[in-house]
């Protein structure tokens, strides 16, 4: 099955990027495809109301969507670990042209991402499915209450029983992947201290200046214990989490080509999400967006102008020239920060590459360390 899917993504590459070639040889569509065109696709726009516990489930009249969650964990030892899961959907058909159910028919492929990084080494798994968006049986998919994601046993499941009750507060993340050196994966516990973040515009964030966006929320307050395996040996490890969900059909513009986006813990209790997307932005420049959010999970939108990003060091990784140094300006939040990650090896060698690893916050005055987390770079 997972042959005939990884068959299935290849083919409809195929055919999207010979669709490109036959209109217009040179038309932009954005970094991956996401700024395509997605005719009969539903919209991401502003006044859509955000509905809980609904929205935790899939959107399949979108035609991507995601749930992304990253760590930054410590081991029994006191040394750190950095951890990501991460399960995508893309709808291959709009919902007017969908198949009837049957064994052979999909509308809906499934990717799932895994990694682990600890000091110089980085692990990376990446697993294939296919699924009709008329059931949620299948080798992958989602479901909103109790709420489950998963692709095979790589899973993200609630860990509260009562159907009444909120299932998204308390989850229980597992996923293992077999190597030549013992394999790796983790067991873990997530518990939320916190409300869910609705960013942008009441869970709308713009994405370029014309308009292109997503809806997109957060819970950056998990607390997180367990276990993680690295190369057939297992640690206790404890520390905090943040899930991003994100659903849209036309994501970007079709001018921009990669995005760098911080997701921030730190140590006044203030979280901090920020992103800029090259191109799309006023007069052909970058469009930078963000949420600065209290300790009491209280979100204040971040427009373009009040968010500079600045990379002042790149590293070479995978033949590529990464941004691994950077200067983060929020002044509206009084932040002024050097962002840098301490090991630049945290490449995902996967179908669609990307940089994605842990951070840590300095005052770009003195030096303190001011907190952690993680940063994502597409594009490069």
């Amino acid at each position: 099955m997972r042959l005939v899917a990884t068959l299935l993504v290849l083919l409809w590459l195929a055919g999207c990027n010979a669709e490109r070639d036959d209109a217009v040889t040179d038309e932009p569509a954005g970094f991956a495809g996401l700024g395509a065109e997605a005719e009969g696709f539903a919209q991401a726009q502003p006044g859509t109301l955000l509905r809980f516990p609904e929205d935790h489930g899939p959107h399949p009249d979108y035609r991507i969507e995601w749930w992304y969650l990253t760590a930054n964990l410590e081991d029994e030892r006191g040394e750190p670990v950095g951890l990501q899961w991460t399960l995508f959907r893309q709808g291959l058909t709009a919902p007017d042209e969908r198949p009837e159910p049957s064994p052979w028919a999909a509308d809906q492929l499934w990717m799932a991402h895994m990694a682990v990084s600890r000091g110089e080494s980085h692990w990376v798994a990446e697993r294939f499915a296919r699924s009709h968006s008329a059931r949620d049986d299948g080798q992958a998919g989602a479901r909103a209450q109790p709420f489950q994601a998963w692709l095979d046993d790589w899973q993200l499941v609630s860990r509260i029983e009562d159907p009444g009750a909120d299932t998204f507060a308390e989850l229980a993340l597992s996923a293992h992947q077999a190597d030549d050196r013992g394999g790796f994966g983790y067991d873990l516990a997530l518990t939320a201290e916190g409300p869910l973040v609705l960013h942008g515009e009441s869970g709308f964030s713009q994405k370029s200046a014309d308009g292109q966006g997503s809806m997109y929320y957060s819970q950056p307050f998990w607390r997180i214990g367990g276990e993680v395996t690295l190369d057939g040996e297992t640690r206790q490890v404890s520390g905090r989490g943040w899930l991003d969900r994100e659903w849209s059909s036309q994501l970007l513009g079709p001018e921009q080509e990669g995005w760098d986006w911080f997701s921030l813990h730190l140590e006044s209790g203030h979280k901090l999400m920020a992103f800029q997307l090259r191109g799309g932005g006023e007069g052909g420049g970058d469009y930078r967006a963000g949420t600065w959010i209290a300790p009491d999970g209280e979100p204040t939108a971040l427009g373009p102008d009040e968010i500079d990003m600045t990379p002042h060091e790149t590293r070479r990784v995978a033949g590529r020239d990464v941004p691994t140094r950077w200067r983060l300006e929020v002044p509206p939040a009084g932040l002024d920060l050097i962002v840098e990650a301490p090991h630049a090896e945290r490449w995902m060698a996967t179908s669609v590459p990307y940089w994605e690893g842990e951070v840590i916050a300095f005052d770009a005055e003195n030096g303190e360390v001011l907190g952690e987390g993680y940063l994502e770079m597409t594009g490069y």
